[in-house]
């Protein structure tokens, strides 16, 4: 088989990777202030149990204002690094998942690379998938691994959505928090490591958007007066997105690999709503308890969100070598996707 024809296969099939790689190592950024429900019935016209029985969600966590999301991404990638025992000039690549960017130019995978000193990796930004960024950029490191000239990966996938919420709109106010998560992926002699296959889809639709600050609705006053540099979302859009799409494709990626999806260990989902992930699994045949929640602590993290569940269950333990998991995530478009893979 050609080249070519070894690469229309692939992408068609959505199959594994030859080259194995291994999670070498990751970190967590939480900001400090933590916002419980409460606060939050003090400004906006809800409750406490309106929140919680809409969303699974307690509390979040605010990014200080003198901060933006290149600190989140450098305060996860220390530990993350360190647990890896790798050194920022090691790295070959530095591929940052975020829609809340510092600043339209420069880069903040370039921000984040000078900050950590890892002058000779490329720096790589993922957007505009929003909450499903953090798929697209592991199926990018994965990629990058099999050229033999990298051999290590620096994975953030961070969002600060409180800059971007309307602090007046109970629809918006009561999902996010901001957080960044870090993964360090490395080659490995692992057999059969790494990438075993995936599956992505989109569906153009605007029920999450940020209509203002592009070439089609540039940034005027009267922009900003109307709010429309804030996130809008369609409630009922989302969850018959999230409810279709996330256990169809999980399902799809967990076929291409050969597996029965009630044989997949864990699940490590796009931590948006505790419904929507309660449903996604109630669909999928498979016990929640086999894909971690961090969404009512921390609540919708964007595309870190699925990787704080990832970091939780490493620093647990749990995931052992041999294990096979999920990742699988939908964001703005819609876009989606889920990867299935092997622990090393």
């Amino acid at each position: 088989m050609t080249v070519a024809e070894e690469q229309t296969l692939f992408h068609q099939t959505g199959a594994g990777l030859p080259v194995p790689f291994a999670v070498a190592g990751t970190g967590l950024h939480l900001p400090p202030t933590v916002v419980t429900n409460e606060q939050l019935t003090r400004t906006l016209d809800t409750s406490d149990a309106w929140i919680t029985s809409r969303t699974g969600i307690r509390e979040r966590r605010r990014l200080e204002p003198h901060l933006a999301t290149s600190d989140m991404c450098v305060a996860a990638a220390g530990p993350a690094l360190d647990s890896a025992g790798v050194a920022p000039a090691g790295l070959d690549a530095v591929v940052v998942a975020t829609y809340t960017g510092d600043q339209p130019l420069p880069s903040t995978a370039l921000i984040v690379k000078d900050a950590l000193g890892a002058h000779s990796a490329l720096a790589l930004d993922v957007t505009q998938a929003a909450c499903a960024s953090g798929i697209q950029a592991m199926l990018i490191a994965a990629h990058l691994l099999q050229n033999p000239s990298l051999t290590t990966v620096l994975l953030l996938a961070a969002d600060c959505a409180s800059r971007v919420t309307d602090p007046t709109d109970r629809t918006t106010g009561v999902f996010f928090g901001d957080a960044a998560a870090a993964v360090v992926l490395t080659r490995t002699d692992t057999p059969s490591a790494g990438l075993l296959s995936y599956d992505v889809g989109s569906q153009l639709s605007y029920g999450v958007q940020i209509p203002a600050g592009g070439s089609r609705l540039p940034t005027t006053a009267e922009t900003a007066a109307a709010g429309d540099h804030y996130l809008r979302m369609d409630g009922r859009a989302v969850w018959n997105a999230a409810t279709t799409r996330l256990p169809e494709s999980i399902a799809n990626a967990a076929r291409r690999a050969g597996l029965p999806v009630d044989r997949v260990r864990h699940f490590f989902l796009h931590q948006a709503n505790l419904n929507i992930l309660t449903e996604t699994m109630t669909v999928l045949g498979v016990p929640r308890e086999r894909a971690p929640v961090t969404v009512d602590r921390l609540g919708n993290t964007g595309s870190a969100g699925l990787f704080t569940a990832l970091h939780s269950t490493l620093a647990e333990g749990a995931l052992l070598p041999g294990d096979t998991y999920v990742l699988a995530g939908i964001g703005a478009g819609f876009q989606w996707g889920s990867l299935c893979l092997r622990h090393a």
